[in-house]
């Protein structure tokens, strides 16, 4: 029960009516918690590495078991290119993710590796309406679309890492 999912069903469900009643081709691409070099400050792991980087506080919601399926944008764009060139039906939704969840702990640790830092938590509940978990069922984006994401999640974060540095303003 989250307003972010339901606003997705019911684009797909739009994108389904328009298909149908009018042959528009339509395909939605669900994209699984994109991340690496380019990612916005105000998501996930941007705020993990600037936080720990500076020595400030990382917010941190519940116990870290929550879990996402983090992707590599490199993986979702080889997946969009794909979906680009998908002609064999009118609509189509695709899941494009890693088909692998990690917990926010894990993470957490990873990224704390990677940058050679502890971070100092900032504890606070879970938001109403966020998930718990994702895992994205990629099979029929496999099979239709060829779609294979090729990075790990350590690779990534290396990758995040010399973004982040190469892309920092002098104080």
């Amino acid at each position: 029960i989250s307003p972010y999912a339901a606003t997705k069903a019911a684009c797909e469900m739009m994108g389904y009516a328009y298909s149908q009643l009018y042959g528009i081709r339509f395909l939605a691409l669900r994209l699984f918690t994109v991340f690496g070099p380019g990612q916005r400050p105000d998501l996930a792991i941007h705020k993990f590495f600037k936080s720990i980087d500076k020595g400030e506080e990382v917010p941190f919601f519940g116990d870290g078991s929550t879990s996402r399926d983090y992707t590599y944008v490199l993986d979702i764009v080889s997946g969009i290119r794909a979906a680009m060139h998908f002609t064999h039906s009118n609509f189509e939704v695709f899941n494009l993710g890693n088909n692998a969840s990690i917990q926010l702990m894990d993470l957490l640790n990873m990224i704390e590796e990677v940058l050679g830092k502890k971070a100092l938590l900032k504890r606070s509940g879970i938001p109403q309406g966020d998930l718990m978990h994702t895992c994205a069922n990629i099979d029929k984006a496999k099979k239709l679309l060829n779609y294979h994401p090729q990075t790990d999640m350590k690779k990534g974060l290396q990758a995040f890492r010399e973004w982040y540095f190469s892309n920092q303003k002098p104080a």
